[in-house]
């Protein structure tokens, strides 16, 4: 079964279990023999998927860079475990620019492709000069004022170690971690800071070296400037679906956290498209999916 095939309409309403697990064996390279072997194989599955996340993400099945090097199991805590090599090849090409990495989605490690990465930006709050659109967010309210601390920080200095931008954002203090962590969360959800090397800073010798994004790929803001709201949208679920195979729109709100009645309004594009179909049962599951026609042809 090729994962990325779209078939013909098949009038059926339901899926198996198996079914849906068999897809997702390949699109997760779970399957014998498709496990990442290298860090350029590791590049395009990435580019293959259009983004994924770094770890799996408890309770939340996705693809992630550890499940394609190791499998389906839970990351290992021992860490001569084989499958840590992902942790190797993400420091390794953390400063190559061959993907875009920070915690995009759900606050979790998130690896999106050169490609892709454009149609993210083209939804985040940056619409025109990085530095008037934070400062308007913050003025409405929209942002804490860590974040436009941090940001300012980068925006002075160039690109700080974490120990270095608590410091220059005045957030060194005890009580100004969990705030810090925050702000730089919420700043990288909204593609405005990602982290663009690892330092020795720190006591534990290993930190990330931060910089906004818009200096780090000055292309991007241009490069997303005419993408529309709903083509942005509607090509990440393209995405998204053909990784799955499958889901709940409960399963895309948690993911994406996009207006709900946008989302709907894309998804119904892409069911009046052909793309997936609505209303389709999954064994053992009251929720109804979204489902490929692929995966409607076994």
């Amino acid at each position: 079964m090729n994962p990325d095939m779209i078939g013909p309409v098949y009038m059926m309403d339901s899926i198996s279990i198996s079914t849906l697990i068999e897809y997702q064996a390949l699109t997760f390279r779970f399957a014998p023999g498709s496990h990442l072997a290298t860090p350029e194989q590791a590049v395009g599955f990435v580019k293959e998927r259009g983004f994924i996340f770094f770890w799996p993400v408890k309770g939340f099945a996705f693809p992630s860079l550890w499940g394609a090097v190791a499998g389906n199991k839970a990351v290992a805590d021992k860490h001569d475990d084989p499958g840590h090599i992902s942790w190797n090849w993400k420091d390794m090409l953390i400063d190559k620019k061959v993907w875009y990495y920070a915690r995009v989605l759900r606050h979790k490690n998130t690896l999106i492709s050169m490609d892709t990465v454009k149609y993210f930006y083209a939804l985040s709050p940056n619409y025109g000069e990085p530095e008037l659109d934070l400062i308007d967010q913050y003025n409405q309210g929209a942002l804490p004022l860590e974040a436009k601390l941090i940001f300012e920080a980068l925006n002075k200095n160039g690109p700080l170690d974490t120990i270095s931008l608590r410091k220059e954002a005045r957030l060194a203090g005890a009580n100004s971690q969990s705030p810090f962590n925050r702000a730089l969360d919420i700043l990288q959800a909204q593609l405005r800071v990602l982290p663009v090397a690892i330092s020795e800073a720190g006591a534990w010798k290993y930190a990330f070296v931060y910089d906004l994004t818009h200096r780090y790929y000055p292309h991007l803001p241009e490069s997303a400037r005419y993408i529309t709201e709903n083509q942005a949208m509607d090509h990440i679920l393209r995405l998204f679906f053909k990784s799955l195979g499958a889901a709940s729109l409960r399963q895309v709100t948690n993911t994406f956290r996009w207006d709900t009645g946008l989302t709907l309004k894309s998804i119904e594009r892409l069911v009046n498209s052909g793309f997936i179909i609505n209303d389709v049962k999954l064994e053992g599951r009251t929720e109804n999916h979204y489902c490929l026609f692929e995966l409607l042809k076994t």
